[in-house]
């Protein structure tokens, strides 16, 4: 009998139970009724904002399984967060900083590019390595801007244009990325020693004389964050759409894009106000969601293993000692004290992005040069992405 009763037919010759199966399929999130689980999405959310969501492994665990979830049901995640990161990074920074110090800045940040380049290919051909490894493979992914603007993306364009699957990328340049944050911080605390013993080398945390900077601090309201993801999603479908057309990443596109609306200041000050606190309401509560689903789905531990040989470590010094070098020469033309300009531009090139920021700042005991260290994470390791895509072709 109850054989018989779940062989009932229906429409198109279906059974009671496909059609079931069906039903409970399309609406169901992470095996549970779609309604539910968004019950669950929104206290997250809730403990999030509000700031109350438990410390340690409850915690992560329940950001990391419910909304990896649901951004992995809804597609895009990483394209998502890129977008967020790009667009409330560069619109969130402070318009006296860009203004006051200009042009000016980018010359020591392209000093820190090519000594590292430089110093890197020296390295690399003295240990082994080719040039296309020494700049590719090593030097890139640390002067990138961490992981999630830098060496996820990177991987991307490396895959578009040499083939091989992005995962094939990211585990030969999260070593470098890893090992150059900690070059980076040890000797951040070098350049603080030498600082005090040659003080004409040191502006004690001012970049430049005469130049001081006040951070504003700011109320967060989702109706604004609302109008900063509607941002974030209009500039990087701009970029997808240019970028079926010009010869550049999308992503290396919708940097410019943003930048350039950031300069001219033709964005309202809600939509950059919603775009900053977007941005670090990803940052400040996905990032660490993001990095491990990166480490587990597109690492390669073995590559990652293999790929600290001394002579790999030898070069990846060379590039964080060229990229001091470099910034800290350059720094000293447009009148910024050298160490100074080598932590700013040159350190903080070559670390983890925000959180090596942090790290590099505390460890030269100069965290007031904050603004600087996100130029140069943020629009510094958009000049990476657009030299990389430049660079294949030639190497």
């Amino acid at each position: 009998m109850g054989q018989a009763a779940s062989t009932i037919s229906y429409e198109n010759g279906k059974t009671k139970e496909d059609v079931t199966d069906t039903k409970d399929r399309s609406l169901k999130i992470f095996n549970m009724p779609i309604l539910w689980f968004l019950v669950f999405a929104g206290i997250t959310l809730v403990s999030m904002y509000t700031g109350n969501l438990p410390g340690g492994m409850i915690g992560s665990l329940l950001v990391m399984m419910v909304l990896g979830e649901l951004f992995g049901w809804a597609g895009g995640f990483l394209n998502f967060y890129i977008a967020a990161l790009i667009t409330g990074s560069i619109l969130g920074m402070n318009s006296k900083v860009l203004v006051k110090v200009g042009l000016r800045y980018f010359l020591p940040i392209f000093g820190a590019v090519a000594g590292a380049i430089i110093v890197a290919g020296i390295f690399g051909s003295l240990v082994g390595f080719t040039l296309k490894e020494a700049i590719l493979v090593i030097t890139m992914p640390i002067m990138g801007g961490g992981m999630g603007a830098g060496a996820v993306p990177m991987s991307q364009i490396y895959s578009e244009m040499m083939g091989n699957d992005p995962s094939y990328y990211i585990s030969m340049l999260v070593p470098a990325l890893a090992l150059g944050n900690v070059f980076a911080i040890i000797l951040a605390s070098v350049l603080d020693i030498i600082g005090k013993k040659v003080p004409s080398l040191s502006g004690n945390g001012q970049l430049m004389k005469g130049f001081t900077y006040e951070k504003t601090k700011q109320k967060y309201h989702i109706e604004k964050m609302g109008v900063g993801l509607l941002a974030a999603l209009t500039f990087f479908t701009v970029g997808t759409l240019l970028g079926s057309i010009l010869p550049l990443h999308p992503y290396a596109i919708m940097i410019i894009l943003v930048a350039v609306a950031k300069i001219s200041n033709i964005i309202p000050q809600n939509v950059v106000e919603g775009a900053s606190q977007w941005y670090q309401f990803v940052a400040g509560n996905w990032t660490f969601a993001l990095l491990f689903g990166i480490g587990v789905a597109y690492t390669d531990l073995n590559t990652v293993l293999e790929a600290l040989t001394l002579q790999y470590i030898l070069t990846v010094l060379g590039v964080v000692l060229g990229a001091i070098i470099g910034a800290a020469i350059l720094g000293k033309l447009v009148g910024f004290y050298p160490i100074e300009a080598a932590i700013t531009a040159g350190l903080c090139m070559a670390n983890m992005g925000g959180t090596g920021d942090v790290a590099v700042l505390s460890a030269s005991k100069r965290m007031e040069l904050m603004p600087f260290a996100q130029i140069s994470s943020r629009l510094g390791g958009a000049l990476i992405l657009l030299l990389a895509g430049l660079i294949i072709p030639l190497l």
